[in-house]
């Protein structure tokens, strides 16, 4: 830890006299240096978000920004969890699926990737969890696992509204997937009723609906039972915690032992209702109004992989305008939206010559770039990432505090927590400034999405028989 601080210290430092120099450059990335008091200010505003989303009060509720949604899950592993179980893991990019054995206390795991074709993503529901099913069948006979019933959990990692830990209705498709009928649906029942025409219904029992967010907790939490809560930090970002039921008016399960339920905040939308407007900056409504979901996802367009690059790109292009980079001249490619992703922000970030060579060459700007037009670029890569970071130890910060859980474990996972260089050192840097009496570590989860949503089904199913 103290290495950590150290490096995320001199790094402070630095940013710190780029942001104190006189020159025009700076002049624009002050605009993304973020104060103490202003990241209290977001935590006092998301805390006032969590409280209203958990309301039992509707129209409190709809003043929220954050859905503050309740998971269903009420344990993370106990260690004492053993057997077979499965999960079905679907994503954007993936299909996958899983089955792990827990023994002892230890767990092996089998993954198989069937292709996810276009065809099958814009289908209909018969066709779309007929082919689940059709797998999920070869699957378990191959691994003969087929002599036993096996409890999965389903990872579904698409906008839905859970009634309850094995129901939950399809909002809206997302990330090229359209199969009809679908929508509005119970995507449990769906999937139930295609493993009953596949002849697997006394062989798989769904026992578990979960996000990326809660199986990323939950894979930590079978290996550290200090975990409280699961952070998503990648293409998009949101968090999940484990909340008293004293906490939840809104809760409509039963009152019974344990007295607690993971709430997924839902958080990369907070300040859609304009609480965060104030602390945006000319490029972040521009990022905003240029995107194809304007005034929604606030927080998330302020932290995560699918923006922080655009963002850089614009903030870059303005210098360019200004003729403070690249002397006013930049490639077409330079200037086509969405060409500069986050990758290249933690290439950038990486400090290696190597790496901002092949940024450099990627957008074409190699021969023409300086010394000079070098520095700056990882000035504007660096004030943006510690913005992000900023923003997102502000998000675990207002869990902590909520929770009053100050020493603890935070589960992570997603592409920018992992590749992005500094992005970890950033966040507990800032999370040392502004709760000082806490101890909060970062546990990178493996495979939270598979992993993790078989665990839930081993919980879930230790549960049903108690």
């Amino acid at each position: 830890m103290p290495e950590a601080t150290s490096f995320a210290q001199s790094t402070f430092e630095t940013l710190f006299r780029a942001f104190k120099k006189t020159d025009e450059v700076s002049e624009v990335l002050k605009m993304f240096d973020l104060s103490n008091e202003s990241i209290q200010e977001i935590m006092n505003l998301l805390r006032k978000d969590f409280d209203k989303g958990l309301s039992a009060n509707e129209e409190e509720r709809a003043e929220s920004s954050v859905k503050m949604l309740p998971t269903y899950i009420r344990a993370i592993p106990s260690g004492s969890e053993s057997g077979d179980f499965l999960a079905v893991d679907l994503g954007g990019t993936n299909f996958r699926l899983l089955s792990i054995s827990i023994q002892n206390g230890r767990v092996q795991d089998t993954i198989e990737i069937p292709p996810m074709t276009q065809t099958i993503k814009t289908s209909d529901a018969e066709t779309f969890f007929n082919y689940i099913a059709h797998h999920i069948s070869l699957f378990v006979k191959k691994h003969d696992l087929s002599n036993k019933t096996l409890p999965l959990g389903f990872t579904f990692s698409f906008p839905v509204k859970q009634s309850s830990l094995t129901s939950g209705s399809l909002i809206r498709w997302t990330k090229g997937f359209s199969a009809s009928g679908i929508e509005n649906e119970d995507v449990v029942k769906l999937l139930k009723e295609a493993l009953v025409r596949k002849g697997m219904s006394s062989t798989v029992d769904v026992v578990a609906l979960v996000n990326d967010t809660t199986g990323t907790m939950m894979s930590c939490a079978f290996e550290n039972p200090f975990v409280s809560a699961g952070l998503i930090l990648g293409t998009g970002t949101n968090a999940c915690y484990m909340e008293s039921l004293d906490n939840v008016p809104k809760w409509d399960g039963d009152q019974d032992e344990p007295r607690q339920v993971i709430i997924n905040t839902e958080w990369g939308a907070f300040g859609d209702n304009g609480s965060l407007d104030h602390l945006r900056t000319k490029y972040d409504e521009r990022l905003d109004e240029e995107s194809s979901n304007p005034r929604q996802q606030i927080f998330e367009k302020m932290i995560s992989g699918m923006y922080l690059g655009e963002l850089a790109r614009i903030v870059c292009m303005d210098l360019v305008n200004k003729k403070l980079l690249f002397k006013g001249e930049v490639t077409e490619k330079f200037r086509t939206k969405n060409s500069f992703p986050a990758e290249f922000v933690s290439l950038v970030e990486s400090h290696e010559k190597h790496k901002i060579e092949e940024v450099l060459n990627t957008m074409e700007v190699a021969e023409q770039a300086s010394e000079s037009d070098i520095e700056n670029l990882r000035r504007v890569c660096a004030a943006l990432s510690l913005r992000a970071a900023k923003v997102a130890a502000a998000g675990v910060a207002t869990i902590v505090k909520k929770t009053g859980n100050f020493t603890t474990t935070i589960a992570a996972d997603g592409s920018l927590f992992k590749r992005h260089p500094k992005f970890r050192n950033y966040m507990q840097e800032t999370l040392t400034e502004i709760l000082p009496e806490a101890d909060i570590t970062f546990m990178l989860s493996e495979d939270g999405s598979g992993k993790g949503a078989a665990l839930i089904a081993a919980v879930a199913s230790q549960m049903k028989e108690q």
